[in-house]
Order: structure tokens, then C-alpha cells, then sequence
């Protein structure tokens, strides 16, 4: 069975990088995510936008190398944010609550559904 893919793009200007991600990020491939990024803290870059518009994957480990990421460039006095989520990434960072970190103002953030339990209450059929 292949190992899932992973594309890492780095386009600097300045003290800016955009990392374009695509394909999986999981356990397998989660190292060239966290190296890609503390790179660009090493080589002095201070804002790190991520473009997630061709991820088919994530899973927490992931949502752990961001979290990682943006904890490591705010102590460098810098930011890290999230574009372009595809769905299930949204849902992930929605879930966990952690959107606010890292999410570019202008991605969407999921509706948050009632509790079932919420609408049995409230009169509601279930």
C-alpha cells in the first residue's frame, strides 16, 4: 500500500511565506508539515499563511502541528493563519474549538447545530 501524499510550496517575499499544502496530512506525513514550518521561523520569516485549499485530509495530528506552529511564531513575535479550509478541516478546528487561533478572518466557521436533546426540550420532536 503507497504511503498518502503530501505537497509542501514555499513562497517567500520578505519576512512573509505562503506554505501551499496538498494532499493528506496524518501521522505519515505530518513531519514535512512541522519541518516545512519551524523552517520558516528558522530562516527569520514571522507570518506564516497557509493555504489549505488542496488538503483531502487532516487528522488531529495535523490540527496539533498548527496549533504547534502558531505557538512557536507568536513567541517569535509573529502570526500564523489557516486559509481556505476545505470542509473537514473546518470541522476539525470547529470541533475543537481552536479557530481563533489561526483562522483567516474571512474563512467560514461551520454553524453550530442544536443538541437534540436541546430541541426535545424546547417542544421539539425527535
Amino acid at each position: 500500500m503507497p504511503l498518502p501524499q503530501l505537497n509542501v510550496y514555499r513562497h517567500d517575499r520578505r519576512k512573509r511565506a505562503l506554505i501551499t499544502l496538498a494532499g493528506e496530512i496524518d501521522l505519515d506525513t505530518v513531519p514535512l508539515v512541522r519541518e516545512s514550518l519551524d523552517k520558516c521561523l528558522r530562516d527569520g520569516i514571522r507570518t506564516i499563511d497557509i493555504d489549505l485549499t488542496a488538503v483531502t485530509f487532516c487528522d488531529c495530528s495535523g490540527l496539533n502541528a498548527f496549533l504547534h506552529a502558531s505557538h512557536q511564531t507568536m513567541a517569535a513575535g509573529g502570526a500564523l493563519q489557516l486559509h481556505n479550509p476545505p470542509p473537514l478541516v473546518a470541522r476539525l478546528v470547529d470541533l475543537t474549538d481552536t479557530g481563533f487561533l489561526f483562522l483567516a478572518p474571512s474563512a467560514p466557521t461551520l454553524p453550530r447545530q442544536p443538541a437534540p436533546i436541546a430541541s426535545a426540550l424546547a417542544g421539539g420532536v425527535l
